[in-house]
């Protein structure tokens, strides 16, 4: 399909855009507030990052259901539903008089923000197929990893215009246009005659055929590791930039411009392959470009014990740029798995992807960000793990081609182009 056809169309991408900025502001925004949020309600650090822990429960938890409902009921009443419930509850947490009905306000923003990301992933292969589907996918993808690096800097310029409260009212206002915009701009993309009935059971009997399904694993671990490699060192930023770096506040932009140069430098690239190159292509290129940056990240730990800039920070382009390349491609031929299902495969590959990143900068990121070489080494054998799960996925989807024999569908197409990449 061709989204400049229809008004509806061209402004799909933007919406889609603005949707997968709801998560990564969530979290990230109110970091600079946690100071003044402190001395407002006087609690310590430790309870001040229950609101990030909160938030990422719920998100997590209902990720698993978002796209089941949207499959039953439809796309566009869920985002819609969502991003207006998202709203009430920023209005709830601007407007907290305890540090509970904080904590409350932020477990109700968690339990929506999916919502757009998770959802958005199955209107863009309900709506587009091939080329325009990846393109799609990388402009949507770039947002999401631009957004976690952005959103510190526009949470710190917020503060001194309304205090920790304008953080969430301006969170309110953008959610309640975006659903107003959804209301008036998006087609529904899954039809009635396509919906399948929302039930525990069912949705249980969907999760259990889903790791039924050779493919399915190896290409949910390969998604679900790729951008942790590089969200270990934007995870790390803070004692990157003050301990390693010995930089002050103003020092961020010297690992947060790279890491957005990669990004925006890695989607128009994988926008530009769509239609010149096949999946599984762009997808080698893209682990190999990350294996490269890994190599560098190593390479200059090794020999500038002390980190030095620019050349400290600069393998990071690479991460990025490998990140948006494989991404995408990744994304659809999940999603491809289960046709009639996009919506619940959506939300498993959003809920691991939340869990390994939690692991990342919980667990991961304090552990090895006391110095440049172990942050590289965490760094390679994420990636590295993610390459193994692609080439499980390769064997996998060669094999299926040796028992297919003539008459394959559209599933094994695609698998043809994994195995014998042009």
């Amino acid at each position: 399909m061709n989204p400049t056809n229809h008004p509806m169309r061209r402004s799909l991408p933007w919406l889609l855009a603005a949707l997968s900025m709801i998560g990564p502001f969530s979290i990230d925004a109110v970091f600079p507030s946690f100071p003044l949020i402190g001395a407002r309600f006087a609690v310590d650090g430790i309870a001040l990052q229950q609101l990030i822990s909160v938030y990422l429960v719920t998100y997590a938890a209902m990720s698993l259901f978002h796209g089941a409902i949207s499959d039953a009921i439809g796309r566009k009443p869920v985002m819609v539903a969502g991003m207006l419930v998202y709203a009430l509850a920023s209005v709830g947490a601007a407007m907290s008089t305890s540090f509970a009905m904080l904590l409350a306000c932020r477990g109700l923003q968690g339990v929506c923000a999916g919502a757009g990301l998770v959802v958005g992933r199955a209107v863009i292969r309900d709506t587009f197929e091939g080329p325009a589907a990846q393109r799609l996918m990388s402009q949507v993808m770039m947002i999401f990893g631009v957004a976690p690096v952005i959103a510190p800097m526009v949470g710190a310029l917020l503060l001194p215009l309304g205090g920790w409260h304008g953080i969430f009212w301006v969170l309110a206002g953008f959610t309640t246009l975006l659903a107003l915009a959804l209301a008036l701009l998006l087609a529904e993309s899954h039809p009635p005659a396509l919906r399948k009935s929302f039930a525990p059971r069912t949705l249980l009997a969907s999760y259990v055929s889903f790791g039924r399904d050779r493919p399915f694993w190896p290409l949910l671990i390969s998604s679900s590791v790729n951008f942790a490699g590089l969200f270990l060192y934007i995870a790390s930023a803070p004692r990157i930039v003050r301990e390693l770096l010995h930089l002050s506040a103003a020092g961020f932009p010297w690992l947060f411009l790279p890491v957005v140069t990669g990004l925006i430098g890695g989607a128009w690239l994988s926008g530009r392959m769509a239609e010149r190159r096949s999946a599984g292509f762009t997808v080698n290129l893209g682990y190999a470009v990350m294996l490269l940056a890994c190599a560098l990240h190593l390479l200059l730990a090794l020999v500038f014990p002390v980190p030095r800039l620019p050349w400290s920070m600069l393998p990071l382009i690479l991460h990025g740029v490998g990140v948006q390349l494989a991404f995408p491609t990744l994304t659809l031929l999940l999603l491809d798995r289960f046709p009639q299902q996009r919506g619940s495969i959506s939300s498993v590959q959003a809920f691991a992807s939340l869990l390994l990143c939690s692991f990342v900068a919980g667990v991961m990121s304090p552990l090895l960000s006391v110095s440049l070489l172990q942050l590289a080494l965490g760094a390679s054998t994420l990636t590295v793990i993610g390459m193994l799960g692609w080439m499980w996925y390769g064997a996998v989807a060669r094999r299926a081609l040796e028992l297919a024999g003539t008459g394959i569908d559209a599933a094994t197409a695609m698998q043809a182009e994994i195995a014998e990449p042009r």
